[in-house]
C-alpha cells in the first residue's frame, strides 16, 4: 500500500473518531464552591495548552454571578445550584474572576502555568 494513501486513511480515521467520540477529548476538571459569598478555593492552577471544565457549586441560598472579563465568561449560579463553565486551552498567565453580586468577598483567580 502506498504510504501517502495510508497516511490519508489514518488522518481520516482520526478526524472521524474525534467527531463520533468527542468524549475521548477530555478536559481537565476543577471545582470551586461558593460559601458565605466567598470562592473556595480562591486560586486554581491550570495547565497551559489544555482544555478545562470548571464546575461552580453555590452552597449559599442566594444566587451569585461568576464573572471574568479576561475569560469572557459570565454565568449566574442559582442559590444551592451549580454550573459548568468550559474553557479553551489558555495561555500562561493570571485570569481573575469574581462574584458580581458580592464583589468585595467573592474573588478568585486562575493561574495558568
Amino acid at each position: 500500500m502506498n504510504l501517502d494513501i495510508l497516511k490519508k486513511a489514518v488522518m481520516a480515521l482520526v478526524a472521524t473518531l474525534s467527531v463520533i467520540f468527542p468524549a475521548m477529548v477530555t478536559a481537565a476538571e476543577y471545582t470551586v464552591v461558593i460559601e458565605n459569598h466567598v470562592f473556595v478555593p480562591d486560586q486554581i492552577e491550570m495547565a497551559e495548552g489544555q482544555k478545562h471544565r470548571l464546575t461552580v457549586i453555590n452552597h449559599d441560598a442566594t444566587p451569585e454571578e461568576f464573572e471574568s472579563y479576561e475569560l469572557n465568561r459570565e454565568k449566574i449560579v442559582a442559590g444551592k445550584g451549580k454550573i459548568v463553565i468550559f474553557l479553551p486551552a489558555l495561555d500562561a498567565g493570571e485570569y481573575p474572576f469574581f462574584g458580581e453580586f458580592n464583589p468585595d468577598t467573592a474573588q478568585g483567580r486562575i493561574i495558568v502555568k
